[in-house]
């Protein structure tokens, strides 16, 4: 029996694991749960799972969670009590599917411990790529996908010779606005901007797909989990979201990976890797889906994927910037603080003011993340 820490569990993708864990109990135990702000779903999950422990953000939630946890679960608070969980409870596999930077830490901690990873959150990679994966290599633990995207990829190189890859196809949907013009976002509102056409997501991951960040961080990511250079990257947009994402070859073959969207997909193969199970999502009917449409990628209307790219190759501290900016900032516009659009351009104002440092330690970026973060505020 595999035991399973979920470091998110709350949010949409540690809700839709606990989900895949709920119909698979005898392959399953879930040791440790941690969560942000949402006392009420972490009491039900955790009288759901009975895991020995139980992690949340602040004090205040803590307070509601006191008393009321199944007896034998412990309880322990923000980033103590995520290395715990990550680290602590005897877990052999870690989903870290916390939203931002916040998960770098006990993710690092989890490699540490020797558990695998099932890595949803992509701001680890974008933070400090460099540090994790030389971590996961050193320890020989793996790095299993999964976002849609990069689980797609990772289906579609297996059993290839990583040397006849000639480029990533990574899909995205275009997001809230994809057939607004950028007249027509001006004045879009909070409301709008989480109206995702295909995916139910949490509030940061869509309005990261409504301005393109969120694509620009997966370009990043399949940078390190693959290990190809960014001219190997490249994105196009797939209104339908049925072809996940595609690999092409050097003889021109292109393979990709298809399947309605639905998050438990990815999820459940990343547990079950190299197994494939039942799954509860519905199966594809490409007859009843009907064309799919492919269009190129405009990096004028979607600016936040080409300061991606540029972070990208600048490398270092870069793409650190890059996503904390972009985390401070969508946080403001969610407060209704700014517009739409200034999104991007506080983006691109902290990215002007920093100079990369290159190959930084985990001190430095954790400074430089602090030092976006206060320029994205101001």
């Amino acid at each position: 029996m595999r035991k399973i820490a979920v470091l998110g569990s709350t949010g949409s993708i540690g809700t839709q694991t606990l989900d895949v864990i709920s119909r698979n109990p005898e392959a399953y135990e879930v040791v440790a749960l941690a969560a942000g702000t949402n006392a009420e779903l972490l009491l039900t999950q955790a009288h759901a799972f009975r895991p020995k422990l139980v992690s949340i953000a602040s004090e205040e939630a803590a307070a509601r969670l006191r008393g009321e946890l199944p007896e034998g679960t412990r309880l322990l608070i923000g980033e103590e009590g995520l290395t715990e969980a990550a680290a602590g409870c005897g877990a052999d596999y870690v989903v870290c599917a916390l939203v931002g930077a916040v998960g770098l830490r006990s993710t690092l901690a989890a490699i540490d411990a020797g558990a695998a990873i099932g890595l949803a959150n992509k701001e680890t990679l974008v933070t400090a790529g460099h540090i994790v994966t030389k971590r996961a290599g050193e320890k020989g633990v793996p790095l299993l996908p999964i976002d849609s995207e990069h689980s797609a990829i990772f289906q579609c190189l297996n059993g290839e010779d990583g040397r006849a890859v000639k480029r990533l196809l990574i899909t995205a949907s275009g997001g809230s606005f994809r057939d607004r013009t950028r007249e027509q976002l001006v004045h879009v509102t909070v409301e709008d901007a989480l109206k995702h056409p295909n995916w139910s997501m949490g509030a940061k991951i869509t309005i990261d797909s409504a301005t393109m960040v969120n694509k620009g961080l997966e370009v990043i990511e399949a940078h390190w989990l693959f290990g190809l250079p960014y001219e190997q990257i490249d994105v196009v947009l797939h209104p339908e979201s049925i072809v996940h994402s595609m690999v092409e070859f050097s003889d021109t073959s292109v393979i990709a990976q298809l399947g309605n969207p639905d998050m438990r997909v990815p999820i459940q193969y990343a547990l079950t890797y190299p197994q494939r199970r039942p799954s509860p999502a519905s199966p594809l009917d490409l007859v009843k889906a009907g064309a799919l449409h492919f269009r190129e990628m405009d990096f004028v209307r979607y600016p936040c994927l080409r300061m991606a790219y540029e972070a990208g190759r600048a490398g270092g501290t870069a793409t650190t910037a890059f996503n904390a900016a972009n985390e401070a900032a969508v946080g403001r516009f969610l407060r209704g603080e700014i517009p739409f659009l200034a999104i991007e351009s506080i983006i691109e104002s902290v990215l002007g003011k920093h100079d990369a440092i290159t190959n930084p330690d985990l001190e430095t970026i954790l400074g430089t993340d602090d030092w976006a973060r206060r320029e994205a505020l101001k």
